[in-house]
């Protein structure tokens, strides 16, 4: 089993991108918040070192030599639920949804200011920190044949094929799975681990996500949308430990 690595506390970033000056930046950014930055230049690179250890981030580029930045993001999230910034040049609005439908966490567009893509990942862990209380007693979801774990942001389906959800899409589900049949206005979703204030359309876009994974052929959809309202997981729930 993979764990997340810890050098006296300090957290560990990966950072994917093949211009140097770029990871050094964030590097150098990093340091003076207890955490440390670890560079990679290649997708093939930062896979061989994920089935290795996880980090507590990873900052993604798109533009990288030997594989689409969104084939990675979807290798990665196949694989684990840690958290992911895309960082990239492409500024387009299309760009942004398909890095949130793939499971990214936030997206920030080049040219940036190192400052701001660091304060991006402690807001980030922040949220995964405050998921912490919640989860403590190792609670269990189960609904219509799933299982949902908080404690490692794991979904399996009824057939057992697990996949991984990002921390905004982890937080969101949560939300819904502890108020079943009670509609949550999507402003409440937003304060529960929704927002990305770079676009607008974030809460539709996780929602959109988790409702694909959960709908199966020919069953009704558990995430309902209530126009005019908000959204309403429409099944019952149990959780145990």
């Amino acid at each position: 089993m993979q764990t997340r690595s810890a050098s006296a506390g300090r957290r560990q970033v990966f950072i994917v991108d093949d211009e140097p000056e770029i990871g050094n930046l964030l590097t150098e950014a990093m340091q003076q918040f207890e955490m440390d930055g670890r560079n990679f230049s290649t997708a093939r690179e930062v896979l061989s070192a994920l089935d290795l250890e996880t980090p507590d981030a990873c900052i993604i580029d798109l533009g990288l030599p030997d594989m689409e930045g969104m084939a990675l993001i979807n290798e990665i999230r196949r694989r684990s639920s840690v958290p992911i910034i895309v960082l990239s040049a492409r500024g387009h609005a299309t760009d942004r949804v398909m890095g949130l439908e793939l499971g990214a966490d936030d997206y920030v567009v080049k040219p940036f200011d190192p400052r701001e893509v660091v304060a991006r990942i402690r807001s980030i862990l922040r949220r995964s920190a405050e998921q912490a209380p919640a989860t403590a007693k190792l609670e269990v979801a189960r609904f219509e044949g799933w299982t949902y774990q908080p404690t490692s942001h794991g979904l399996t389906s009824p057939e057992g094929e697990e996949t991984f959800l990002s921390t905004g899409e982890a937080t969101l589900l949560e939300a819904l799975l502890r108020a079943p049949k009670r509609v949550l206005t999507r402003d409440y979703l937003l304060e529960h681990g929704g927002r990305d204030e770079s676009l607008d359309r974030s809460i539709d876009v996780r929602v959109s996500r988790l409702r694909k994974k959960l709908t199966r052929k020919g069953e009704a959809e558990v995430i309902r949308t209530i126009y005019g309202s908000g959204y309403m997981f429409a099944t019952d729930v149990d959780w145990s430990s």
